[in-house]
């Protein structure tokens, strides 16, 4: 009896655990259920059906009718939708045809460029190809930028006015400045051995690269301000962030013009002094290289204003490939040889050194090697050699069978700019 009385107990316990088990499981179904309308299609769209309930009366209900959405809503929700994609559309279809054409037209004219050089086996006119080669994708980007259906129209956006014109006034001093350089030299010796000059065995594959670079530069350089005429964006007016980066990139391009302007003055009358002291030059040792490094950092930060992505210029990816053009002017005036700062300094010096060595060692130790500004001498060499670019490199280090002479012409041919 006793054990017939613990089993009942057992059953009826393992009973009343399977009836609170189905309980619980019919209310999680229930629970899925009813959660599960409410990511109804109808319900998802906000949509509100009328139906009518048990007495009759009309009701709002969120459930879809045979499949069919609402006739008001359904057209609209296209409508945008598809003006929402053409809308991208148009915007993606301006940049990269004003980005295509802009790589087409600059290694086809450098090519062209190349072909008529090698032919007359003359390098005259490679800088001032650069040089027009910088306005034509000024102006081919502002008339390709609007073209197309709802593309901004170029004198409609004062963000493409300034940089254009800014722009076109920085080229437009480069190309100037190198036609009036190229024609008091009557040549550059950068190109004598490419070229078979003095007898020497012609290098057509070497003088299609010095091309090919030129090309590479013209179009990096310019990719800010493709970026902003290439833009939709509709904006009011300037900020004044953009206020502050348009009068900077000014005072970049100005300060170029004044040290080329002041640098050839002081060749003209017979270099007074053995180094130029004129004006910007007293504060940089190389105040040309500044102003064209300065102006390509302010426009790329002035084109931030022009992205067209909604979260902003640090989203888009487009800007910030226009980075290049600070970077890549970077590496050409500070790093490469043929040209800028590596050029200029190093053992083009020797010429200082050997005739007025304690007058230019105080004009060095106390003058910035590129940003103009008083004060240089105070500077940690720490400092000198890092954040202010006066690296170890540019050092003047003598070597046997180098000329005065012949450094002095290098000196010469070493361009204002790339």
């Amino acid at each position: 009896n006793h054990v017939t009385r613990h089993l009942l107990r057992q059953c009826q316990s393992h009973k009343m655990k399977m009836k609170k088990n189905l309980i619980a499981t019919v209310v999680i179904l229930i629970s899925i259920c009813s959660n599960a309308s409410a990511f109804a299609p109808g319900n998802a769209l906000g949509v509100h059906q009328s139906t009518l309930s048990t007495n009759g009366a009309p009701t709002t209900s969120f459930r879809k009718n045979n499949g069919a959405y609402p006739s008001e809503i359904h057209p609209a929700a296209i409508k945008r939708q598809r003006k929402s994609i053409t809308s991208v559309q148009t915007k993606m279809g301006s940049q990269a045809l004003v980005y295509g054409a802009a790589v087409a037209t600059t290694f086809g004219m450098q090519t062209i460029g190349f072909i008529a050089a090698y032919l007359l086996k003359t390098e005259t006119f490679y800088d001032i190809f650069g040089g027009v080669n910088y306005l034509l994708l000024a102006l081919l980007s502002a008339i390709l930028g609007a073209t197309g259906d709802g593309a901004l129209q170029w004198i409609d956006d004062p963000r493409k006015i300034l940089t254009t014109v800014l722009f076109g006034v920085s080229r437009g001093w480069l190309l100037l400045f190198l036609s009036w350089r190229a024609h008091e030299r009557k040549g550059d010796s950068r190109f004598d051995e490419v070229l078979g000059k003095g007898g020497g065995t012609p290098q057509p594959l070497n003088f299609l690269v010095y091309w090919m670079a030129q090309a590479f530069w013209v179009m990096l350089v310019s990719m800010p301000m493709l970026f902003v005429n290439s833009s939709n964006v509709i904006k009011p007016g300037f900020s004044g962030f953009d206020i502050a980066l348009a009068v900077l990139f000014f005072v970049g391009v100005f300060t170029e013009i004044v040290a080329d302007i002041q640098k050839a003055v002081w060749v003209k009358r017979g270099r007074l002094g053995d180094f130029c002291k004129a004006g910007v030059w007293k504060y940089s040792r190389h105040p040309n290289y500044f102003g064209e490094i300065f102006q390509w950092w302010c426009l790329f930060a002035f084109s931030y204003s022009s992205s067209q992505n909604p979260l902003g210029g640090y989203a888009d990816p487009l800007w910030w490939a226009g980075i290049v053009s600070p970077l890549f002017t970077m590496q050409i005036l500070l790093n490469m040889q043929p040209t800028g700062i590596s050029n200029a300094e190093g053992k083009s010096l020797k010429r200082y050194y050997d005739k007025c060595p304690e007058r230019y060692a105080k004009y060095r130790d106390n003058t910035s090697i590129l940003i103009p500004f008083i004060g240089y001498g105070f500077i940690p060499p720490f400092l000198k050699r890092t954040i202010f670019f006066d690296f170890e490199r540019y050092e003047y280090k003598p070597q046997s069978g180098e000329s005065a002479d012949n450094v002095a012409k290098k000196d010469e041919n070493s361009p204002s700019t790339p």
